[in-house]
């Protein structure tokens, strides 16, 4: 067909430089593809050359050598502080409210005894690593859960303590109480009641006044008693009646002591020093009485 035919002067024929095909382009055309194997090459002077790939090197910054690092510097020397004396008013404060010595605690779950501050709240025991609270407890109410603490415990005048376990360092009874007891320290009580659990305790203080009456066998080392009392009593050490003292029951101890005025019904038995050791039965009281 004539219309399909290229006129010279509008296109060229050029030579595929790399597969040979043959193809027409514009005059004015500077690269183009291949038809055939479509690879692209240039026009130079109305000829198919291949194409010259440029490629451009880049050139890595210059970086400078890095400085030699610096020499630490000499260690300080050390400074013992010095601790500086005591001012008057330190001195002064010192001798009025003196430090309180490191209290005794023992381990509830090993029973070791150890050493800690006065104003801690809770320490561990050394040997077991059994945790000990030194909280001190106040109680103006009902009150039926267990106290387990090497602080001190008070029960005022409207506490009333039943259906739980005291264990404690130092007990004050204001109120009523009706729980077992274990005092690693004093017992003191000044109000009226009945005792219905166990009482153990290091020294036992029953004041003027004061009507009580224990359900259970009552341990300790030392009894001081100025009130009207009711229970067993196995004390280690001495119990004292003080003067205008009642005491019903059964008493076993080293030593005891009656003021004018004091009275004992029933029972007393004296240790001798050679049977102090298994005093503290509580079932032979018992049968004797």
């Amino acid at each position: 067909m004539v219309g399909d035919s290229p006129s010279p002067r509008q296109r060229i024929e050029l030579i595929c430089p790399e597969c040979g095909h043959t193809q027409f382009e514009p005059a004015m055309v500077i690269s183009t593809q291949c038809h055939g194997c479509r690879a692209h090459f240039q026009v130079h002077d109305g000829k198919a050359v291949v194409r010259q790939r440029s490629t451009a090197r880049l050139a890595k910054p210059r970086r400078d050598p890095d400085p030699d690092p610096e020499p630490p510097p000499p260690p300080a020397p050390l400074l013992r502080s010095v601790p500086s004396p005591p001012t008057l008013r330190q001195r002064l404060l010192r001798c009025l409210f003196p430090p309180k010595p490191p209290r005794e605690i023992a381990c509830f779950d090993c029973g070791h005894h150890y050493t800690a501050a006065a104003e801690a709240q809770s320490s561990q025991c050394p040997r077991c690593c059994c945790y000990v609270s030194l909280l001190d407890y106040q109680i103006d109410g009902p009150w039926n859960r267990r106290i387990q603490t090497r602080g001190n415990v008070v029960i005022l005048k409207g506490g009333v303590v039943s259906g739980c376990v005291i264990q404690c360092h130092n007990l004050t009874v204001l109120g009523e109480l009706a729980s077992p007891v274990d005092c690693s320290g004093d017992l003191l009580i000044r109000g009226h009641g009945k005792v219905m659990g166990t009482v153990t305790c290091q020294h036992l203080r029953i004041q003027r006044g004061a009507r009580i009456e224990f359900f259970h066998p009552v341990t300790v080392a030392t009894a001081s008693i100025a009130g009207h009392v009711r229970g067993q009593f196995f004390c280690a050490g001495t119990l004292t009646l003080e003067r205008r003292a009642r005491l019903h029951g059964f008493i076993r101890a080293a030593a005891i002591s009656v003021k004018s005025g004091a009275k004992h019904t029933g029972t007393l038995e004296i240790l001798q020093p050679a049977t102090q050791t298994p005093a503290l039965k509580p079932q032979d009281a018992r049968s004797k009485s």
